[in-house]
């Protein structure tokens, strides 16, 4: 499958602005009047890692500038002072932006691997904060708008006692109900029918009450996704099904992505699956950076003139960009595909 890596990556890098000095990354990409708009993780330090979110524009989809100076979003907005903001998905149902967000209550420094972790100190708070368990749990939520900069809270989507990360809404209602897709790090065991963190997918028909999920699709592929899977990047309907592209992990805690069909009229149902990732860690900024080695974490795709454009962080440092014709990824996914 030939992936098309942008010469200028990472097109998106730290500084300008005091909050977003020391990383940038795992931004929600949308197109709309024919100008791309990027919302951006970003943070001004490593300890805490207090992370908020930036607004950016772009012509060309590669070229972004900031539309303020300073964050659209941040903790502090949502009533976590001490938190953190964490990996935005965006998509616009009926002339509003709907944004999927995780927080986390206190923020945290999170460095999977162990390796290459320099000494430093560990974030005191004030209040109580940080002392309790539910404390350092990610909840997922969504935020609407309809100008990208001023946001209202719309409902939490998952339990608040469970860690629940990924949730990323389809770009239109099918037969009258929205859809989401879920991670929930509990949902492992017997009774839920999957030994490893797994994609789950629900539906609601007010965005607020939703329905029990689904177990969707879980690690088939020992060597890319032993360790979990997870939504990467809103679906994209296309004649086929939805597109959903996602990721795996293995046990090394290298990141790849894979792709999947989903039934056009029955979300629920993956009509096609890669056996193999489409992409993994090859180049320079994919493999080393601040804080986690080997990682493309797509969470923004485009289609523009039948390219598909997918937005990726790399390291939990900055951001980059890759290209594939729409209709060959779609074939792709068929002629390999595990279903």
């Amino acid at each position: 499958m030939k992936i098309t890596r942008h010469p200028e990556n990472p097109i998106v890098v730290p500084g300008i602005y005091n909050w977003r000095k020391v990383t940038v990354f795992n931004p929600a990409v949308i197109m709309d009047n024919g100008k791309f708009y990027m919302i951006e993780r970003t943070a001004e330090s490593l300890t805490p890692c207090k992370n908020v979110l930036g607004l950016l524009e772009s012509e060309d989809g590669v070229h972004f500038t900031h539309v303020k100076d300073e964050p659209i979003i941040t903790p502090d907005m949502l009533g976590f002072p001490y938190g953190s903001v964490q990996d935005p998905r965006i998509v616009k149902i009926e002339g509003t932006y709907y944004l999927n967000y995780a927080l986390r209550p206190c923020a945290m420094s999170y460095y999977p691997t162990g390796s290459g972790v320099p000494e430093r100190s560990i974030p005191s708070y004030p209040d109580g904060w940080g002392e309790e368990e539910g404390h350092w749990l990610t909840r997922s939520s969504i935020l609407k708008s309809d100008n990208l900069l001023d946001w209202e809270f719309v409902s939490d989507t998952t339990p608040l006692d469970i860690n629940d990360r990924d949730n990323i809404l389809f770009p239109e209602k099918i037969n009258g109900k929205y859809y989401l897709l879920r991670r929930p790090e509990e949902y492992v065991g017997e009774a839920y029918g999957t030994e490893k963190a797994a994609m789950w997918i629900t539906s609601s028909e007010d965005l607020i009450h939703w329905d029990e999920p689904v177990l969707l699709a879980k690690a088939e592929n020992p060597e890319w996704e032993s360790k979990k899977i997870g939504g990467s990047t809103p679906p994209v309907r296309t004649d086929h099904g939805w597109l959903v592209l996602y990721h795996g992990v293995d046990e090394d805690t290298v990141y790849r992505v894979g792709a999947m069909l989903l039934d056009l009229e029955q979300p629920e149902k993956v009509i096609a699956r890669t056996k193999n990732y489409i992409m993994e860690p090859e180049t320079y900024y994919e493999k080393f950076g601040y804080q986690i080695p080997n990682v493309i974490f797509p969470t923004g795709n485009v289609v523009k003139d039948g390219l598909l454009y997918i937005y990726y962080g790399v390291t939990d440092t900055a951001i980059a960009l890759a290209t594939v014709p729409l209709d060959d990824l779609v074939q792709h996914i068929l002629s390999e595909s595990l279903v």
